[in-house]
């Protein structure tokens, strides 16, 4: 009988982004395939270091130790990578004991094929192009910054798994936010409040949540095991359309921080979050200092094809 996932949180990891090999890409970029899978065979037996992914995957999989009957968290490594290269990174998950031991190597092919065909809940990369397509797909993804990795407790459960969402073009749909920037603030509170009672549409990362909020659930109110929090610009009036649109999806977060305009930095510091979803570089790119973040796509035709290979 085919191994069954289908009641798992299923998360798909690139190499990359659980690991700190830009070094590696760098000499990929520069010199070509051929050096870079000499190189990476040379090394196969270095372990590498962890990257901007490692905590939040190694808490999540730890949720597998509550009940040695039932794993409830999937991780599968996806890579553009040939399968000849994966042995350094296969080595270096054992290395660290994680439970990590499906893969797909596609050497050089596109992966969203193969997430959709996996049903994945959660797609971490550390290439643009990927998580584009994978969030055009329907699923669930985003970029995490390499450059910048900051040290972090990655104990598990018993330290609480911490994950901080952005509002809206994450969790919600973008068509508040457009008003925003197209009409500016006061045309947009003047929407939300007249929205009120109308919940949002869903965007990339709603199901994502409903997933989470799932997965609290059935692991007991009283463990709290995992804690989420949204961290969004909003403030007063518009924070009123969020909760009801939450109450109508019948989803739980545990923490909101509505700053209007204030940084998010500090209170992702002090909510101690794994990781940090936002849809703009200009909160991921500090927050990044202090939480693994992600940058959840919405890129121009043009900022893409500096990814194209």
């Amino acid at each position: 009988m085919p191994y069954d996932m289908s009641n798992k949180l299923k998360i798909a990891v690139t190499s990359r982004a659980l690991f700190r090999l830009e070094n590696e890409n760098k000499l990929y970029q520069e010199k070509g395939k051929k050096a870079y899978e000499e190189y990476q065979i040379e090394k196969e037996n270095e372990i590498l270091n962890k990257g901007a992914a490692f905590s939040l995957i190694k808490s999540l999989l730890s949720i597998n130790t509550i009940d040695a009957t039932r794993d409830k968290v999937e991780v599968l490594l996806v890579t553009r990578n040939n399968a000849n290269t994966g042995i350094r990174v296969f080595n270096s998950i054992d290395q660290y004991g994680l439970g990590i031991t499906r893969g797909v190597f596609t050497s050089g092919g596109e992966l969203t094929p193969y997430l959709s065909a996996l049903n994945i809940d959660l797609f971490l990369t550390a290439n643009p192009k990927d998580a584009q397509a994978a969030i055009d797909a329907g699923i669930p993804a985003a970029t995490l910054l390499t450059d910048n990795i900051p040290e972090y407790d990655d104990g598990g459960v018993k330290n609480q798994i911490r994950i901080a969402f952005d509002g809206d073009a994450v969790l919600f749909a973008d068509d508040s936010e457009l008003i925003y920037k197209k009409q500016g603030l006061t045309e947009f509170a003047n929407n939300e409040a007249k929205l009120a009672n109308v919940p949002m549409n869903e965007g990339p990362f709603a199901k994502f949540l409903r997933t989470i909020a799932s997965l609290q659930n059935s692991l007991g109110d009283e463990q709290e095991f995992i804690r989420t929090a949204l961290v969004t610009a909003r403030n007063a009036p518009s924070h009123e359309r969020v909760i009801k649109t939450l109450r109508e999806w019948n989803v739980r977060i545990d923490e909101m921080f509505f700053l209007g305009g204030i940084s998010k930095v500090p209170i992702l510091k002090a909510f101690g979050a794994q990781i940090f979803f936002d849809d703009q570089k200009a909160y991921t790119e500090p927050a990044s200092s202090i939480v693994p973040s992600g940058t959840v796509p919405y890129l121009s035709q043009s900022e893409l094809n500096q990814y194209k290979n």
